[in-house]
């Protein structure tokens, strides 16, 4: 196997392990922050999601997938294949989605090399909107738990940006943690 190809994969298995590992680390921490099937005040996954899909891209989209739907079809949805499919597209590639918008619009270099804070606030804002949209459109149209409501939308678009901006600034304090002491 090429290099290339091995880091597609690569990106693919950290990307479906590490989502279907948060989902449930999630789930476990906000239970009691769900307003409905699917849409959770604080959604930390959402933010992993958009690291995974900026750093690997496509893979990294392609093993969210796979992990949502897997999670969507032995989980609380109904296993209905077309609905946990879409599911899974959806979780997948709204991310990356957000990620080419970003990329090709607001002059992020493809390596993420001059990935500032404004530039990720507002790939996180996009992100959140095309994947609570794209959500409750999908959830609306399979007839799911009063999905397609404004409240609904609004529920997982705060939970997306809220569980995105936690994550990062999680990442980023164990990061600093991470660094040698400048007093030492």
């Amino acid at each position: 196997m090429d290099k290339r190809r091995s880091e597609w994969v690569m990106g693919l298995m950290v990307s479906a392990i590490a989502y279907f590992s948060l989902f449930y680390i999630n789930d476990w921490l906000t239970t009691h922050l769900a307003y409905g099937l699917g849409v959770n005040w604080i959604y930390l996954p959402a933010g992993l999601r958009l690291l995974l899909t900026l750093i690997f891209g496509l893979s990294g989209a392609v093993g969210i997938a796979m992990a949502s739907f897997l999670i969507c079809f032995f989980g609380q949805f109904p296993p209905e294949l077309i609905t946990c499919i879409g599911i899974g597209l959806i979780s997948g590639f709204a991310p990356y989605m957000a990620r080419v918008l970003v990329v090709s619009n607001i002059n992020i270099a493809p390596d993420l090399s001059n990935l500032s804070l404004q530039k990720l606030v507002i790939c996180t804002l996009i992100y959140a909107a095309l994947s609570a949209g794209f959500h409750q459109w999908w959830f609306a149209i399979r007839g799911l738990d009063e999905a397609g409501t404004l409240n609904h939308f609004l529920v997982m678009w705060i939970g997306d940006v809220l569980g995105t901006v936690l994550l990062i600034g999680l990442i980023k304090a164990g990061l600093d943690l991470l660094k040698p002491s400048k007093l030492a």
